[in-house]
């Protein structure tokens, strides 16, 4: 089945909401087609996919086929989890979406990409610290993943692009939509130099929901977490415990010790509390390339 009809099928599949994305992920895995779930379901009478309702399956392929069209000429691209391009890494976590929409160019190299995230108001040596990992990173070819958040996120990702390395953001809104508005001219140059991922369909505004799946997805995009500063109730402390989750290594800095929740996770297996930089650095670059061989000293 060719990957347009495939890709139509997925979306005529996700559009009505009824049940959760990680579900209807497992059937199009399990079947090996989105085509033939969706086929299934409508042979079993559940064919009010799209509003008004229609009784002509090729119907919701062509609508849904027309939509992709519509995002590819705004230089949104699709890749689904049936896709070869689709990124290896995330197949790895139960949170996998089903699919993504990006702008930039996908690489197999992100997969040994490291995410630098934090508080959005960040302390100006926080700053400092962020933008000094993300360089170290960036000129030992590592790609820097962050969420394109004010604060941690964007010294991360402005210091990837000082030092010409490469950068993805993961946002939790569609790509059509920039949070936090001053962050649009930033999100185009990712978008135009490197890549910008989303979950979401295009046009979705952010949510309190959608930045913690925006979190999952970016812990397991990336083969490790390193944490900057985060308060008790950040976006930054959920990554952290769905990076141990993932089997991803995560990395404190010693500042987070103030806050009971990093003292906890910090006696967990794959948590590593650093001093600075350069130590987070070095450990670093004993982590391999693929987030589910890690070697440790």
């Amino acid at each position: 089945m060719d990957r347009l009809t495939e890709q139509a099928a997925l979306l005529a599949l996700l559009r009505p909401r009824r049940r959760g994305c990680a579900q209807i992920a497992d059937q199009v895995e399990e079947a090996g087609s989105a085509l033939r779930v969706l086929e299934e379901q409508y042979a079993g009478g559940q064919g009010d996919l799209f509003e008004p309702p229609t009784t002509d399956l090729s119907e919701h392929l062509d609508r849904a086929a027309a939509e992709i069209s519509r995002w590819d000429s705004r230089d949104i691209r699709l890749v689904t989890l049936l896709d070869e391009d689709y990124p290896a890494q995330l197949l790895t976590v139960h949170q996998r979406p089903p699919f993504l929409f990006y702008r930039g160019t996908l690489s197999t190299s992100d997969a040994s990409g490291i995410a630098v995230v934090g508080t959005r108001k960040a302390s100006p040596t926080a700053l400092e610290r962020a933008a000094e990992i993300a360089s170290g990173l960036a000129r030992r070819g590592r790609t820097v993943v962050s969420g394109l958040a004010a604060g941690i996120d964007t010294a991360a990702h402005q210091a990837a692009l000082e030092q010409n390395g490469r950068t993805v953001a993961v946002i939790g809104s569609g790509l059509l939509r920039a949070y936090p508005p001053q962050n649009a001219d930033l999100q185009e140059r990712i978008a135009r130099q490197h890549l910008v991922l989303s979950q979401f369909w295009p046009d979705q505004a952010p949510s309190k929901t959608s930045f913690p799946m925006r979190n999952a997805i970016m812990s397991g995009y990336a083969a490790a977490t390193v944490v900057v500063e985060a308060p008790e109730h950040s976006g930054a402390r959920i990554q952290a415990r769905l990076a141990l989750e993932h089997g991803r290594p995560l990395f404190l800095l010693d500042t987070l010790l103030t806050h009971t929740w990093a003292r906890e996770y910090a006696k967990r297996p794959g948590a590593a509390v650093v001093s600075d930089a350069g130590e987070v650095l070095d450990r670093l670059d004993e982590i391999r390339t693929t987030p589910d061989e890690v070697a440790w000293p």
